[in-house]
């Protein structure tokens, strides 16, 4: 019988998540029932948010089961159906997770287009976190031309994507990355006007230096010491779409920052928004997304970068360095080729 393999939750992190926590099992090709098609996975998706659902604390979200299949979005081929809306061959976006096939009954499932763009940006910049991007900066940070717009993780899916949104829009972006490296990118290949290295010692002045008008929108994807060099540079007004915490998802306790009460005393007197979102929240905006977003990437006003790595076996290394800022680019893994 022929094999597949999975990545189940073996154990709940405490902390960074570890080798252990993750299993690789071997286990038989399912066969599709009636009404089902039988997946195969060719890119799987690798996302902070995972780390939330690895725990078992209340969120937006059901967590994985200890024993079950890693959680993630997928871009799959159709090797074998039962459901007259779908043909083998055709080529999904799916949720089948961390596991290189996987049974649907169809719910869920969208044709993807080889023809209009690499399959990899249905989970990219064509997929969640392009329309991250879209949402949460267009929908909640509502930049206007000439305002300053501040992105952290900024060589990252998100934004990346952000930042240049922002320049389309009339804004002044400028990112916050980690290492040289990836600040230029940001500035010569997805054209911010300016990056700062959220490593340098300097980061409050040298942020201070790039935005001297101060921040009117910041795009919040980190927390921790990049919000502490935010904070006293917002202006009256200003918008802050909360999208991740990534500094912050390994805490293993939860106790209110010191700042907290400064921070309240600051959202009163500068009248800041402040607002966490989940894309699906957007999810009427969807066909709006699909047609600018795609149209930009056609155009070159939006470019990408993604950081691939082979093989289903690596995924847990390689989502263990996502949560590090090894990633450059949006993370995927390469789970099969693209036609079986």
């Amino acid at each position: 019988m022929a094999q597949a393999k999975r990545i189940i939750l073996a154990s709940r992190p405490v902390g960074e998540p570890k080798p252990s926590d993750f299993r690789l099992e071997d286990c038989a090709v399912p066969e599709p029932g009636a009404g089902e098609v039988l997946l195969r996975t060719i890119w799987l998706s690798l996302d902070p948010y995972m780390r939330g659902r690895m725990s078992d604390g209340p969120s937006y979200a059901k967590p994985v089961p200890v024993g079950g299949v890693m959680e993630a979005g997928t871009v799959s081929e159709v090797i074998a159906s039962n459901n007259p809306n779908f043909a083998k061959g055709d080529i999904v976006l799916s949720r089948a997770g961390w596991q290189t096939h996987a049974l649907s009954d169809g719910t869920g499932l969208r044709k993807i287009d080889p023809a209009l763009a690499p399959i990899s940006t249905a989970v990219g910049v064509l997929g969640m976190p392009g329309m991250t991007a879209y949402t949460g900066l267009l929908d909640i940070g509502q930049p206007k031309p000439g305002e300053t717009v501040v992105v952290a993780a900024a060589s990252g899916a998100v934004g990346s994507a952000v930042g240049q949104i922002a320049k389309i829009k009339g804004a002044r972006a400028i990112g916050i990355a980690g290492g040289k490296d990836k600040c230029d990118y940001v500035k010569n290949e997805f054209g911010f006007d300016n990056c700062i290295d959220h490593r340098d010692p300097d980061l409050g002045a040298k942020l201070k230096h790039a935005c001297p008008a101060g921040i009117d929108v910041y795009f919040e994807n980190v927390g921790g010491a990049v919000f502490d060099a935010v904070f006293p540079l917002l202006n009256a007004f200003a918008r802050i779409p909360v999208c991740g915490l990534i500094a912050q998802y390994n805490d293993t306790q939860s106790v209110a920052p010191k700042w907290a009460g400064a921070l309240m005393r600051t959202v009163l007197t500068k009248r800041l928004t402040i607002r966490g979102f989940i894309v699906s929240d957007f999810a009427a905006r969807h066909g709006d997304f699909l047609r600018d977003m795609s149209g930009w990437v056609r155009d070159g006003k939006v470019k990408y970068k993604e950081f691939v790595t082979e093989g289903l076996e690596n995924a847990p290394d390689a989502f263990m360095g996502l949560l590090k800022g090894a990633n450059f680019g949006k993370q995927l893994v390469r789970v099969g080729p693209d036609k079986a």
